[in-house]
């Protein structure tokens, strides 16, 4: 039985150099999209404390226990390369190298293996060997600086931005556009360096294309969709929870100020010199209601106003519910995977890979006997 075993990448085989961030969802998302991933996890754990049997991003994979540091190490993880269709790692550069099982080897032993790499400042450059977060590679970029109130420190977007967005996405995307060119005839694996920084400031093309033509300040809280806009922003309610407003095109904004109340008490919506007093009258009204209230208000309209709920509430919500957004399995609630597919549909096959669980599977599947452990060869 393999990791998944359903959707569009059934039959492809991932090999995952334990880490932490960014490399583990990528490969869990190349997992829910059908992929055999098997997780080869170090003796000790992957650095951060987190108890295995809830680690989400580790869902629909299999584990096998292999020590990169011992004599055999190496060559056991060659082995699983030979049959694998992808190798993902996030060491620093030249720790994969140094471990020996760099592109070199692994590409010598699987010339059409597509080899992704993820690491904050990419493979070259002057950051290249030093350390850092996700939360340094945004800042760097000049993502970070856009998110915030204006005259407030800028605001952390969890690890979302960088890790997830700018960096996991980013690989899965290089490695499949790999993969279909390794599988096309005539083609062959390749090495695909995935940065966060370069991710992350390329997911603000439109933003600097605005700038350019004078339509975005270079500073927070000061354009049309980082806040600065009174339409476009979140306004506390009477019960110290939060309404999100939306309402950017003229028509989805009359539908708005109409509902809330203050159509006739308010200054034109282009008199830019008078957004202040705008966004006050928006945050008043709003503060005289519940959240609850607020959302009965606008059900059903295109005022382009939700309710901003917590991560527990979220699953809740009755069009997450209907589609199916969340999911139970192994008794933790977790996003379903996405995007969805009408010939190959996803699941969540397995729960979270406990370390070297799968060791026996994996070896057997994959025809590796030399992946056991000693004693059990």
């Amino acid at each position: 039985m393999t990791a998944s075993g359903n959707g569009p990448l059934a039959g492809v085989r991932v090999v995952e150099l334990a880490g932490i961030g960014p490399g583990p969802f990528a490969a869990m998302l190349l997992g829910d999209l059908g992929a055999d991933v098997v997780r080869v996890d170090r003796p000790g754990g992957a650095g951060l404390a987190i108890d295995p049997a809830y680690d989400l991003t580790n869902r629909n994979k299999r584990s096998v226990l292999i020590d990169l540091k011992s004599a055999d190490g190496p060559a056991r993880v060659l082995d699983l390369v030979e049959r694998a269709d992808v190798l993902i790692e996030g060491f620093r550069p030249g720790v994969a190298e140094r471990l020996g099982v760099g592109p070199d080897e692994c590409l010598a032993r699987n010339p059409r293996l597509v080899y992704g790499r993820m690491t904050g400042w990419g493979q070259q450059g002057p950051l290249a060997q030093r350390a850092g977060h996700d939360i340094d590679y945004i800042a760097l970029t000049g993502t970070l600086s856009m998110i915030g109130s204006s005259g407030e420190p800028p605001t952390v977007p969890a690890n979302l931005v960088g890790d997830y967005a700018g960096g996991a996405l980013y690989l899965v995307i290089g490695v499949l556009a790999a993969l279909q060119h390794a599988r096309a005839e005539g083609g062959s694996g390749q090495v695909v360096d995935a940065a966060i920084v370069d991710g992350a400031t390329h997911l603000a093309t439109m933003i600097h294309g605005m700038m350019a033509a004078g339509g975005w300040q270079d500073r927070r809280g000061a354009n049309l969709l980082d806040g600065g806009c009174p339409f476009y922003g979140t306004y506390e309610t009477a019960d110290g929870q939060y309404m999100a407003v939306g309402a950017l095109e003229q028509q989805f904004y009359d539908q708005f100020v109409e509902l809330l109340g203050i159509k006739d008490d308010i200054p034109a919506r282009k008199d830019f010199d008078r957004w202040g007093e705008l966004r006050q009258a928006v945050a008043d009204r709003f503060r005289s209601r519940t959240r609850a209230e607020w959302t009965a208000v606008f059900e059903g309209t295109d005022a382009c106003v939700a309710p901003v709920l917590s991560l527990r509430e979220a699953p809740g919500h009755p069009h997450l519910a209907a589609r199916g957004t969340y999911v139970d399995h192994g008794g933790i609630t977790q996003p379903a995977p996405a995007p969805r597919f009408s010939a190959t549909p996803t699941s969540v096959g397995r729960g979270p890979a406990q370390p070297g669980a799968d060791t026996a599977e994996v070896a057997r599947d994959w025809d590796v006997p030399a992946i056991r452990p000693q004693e059990d060869r």
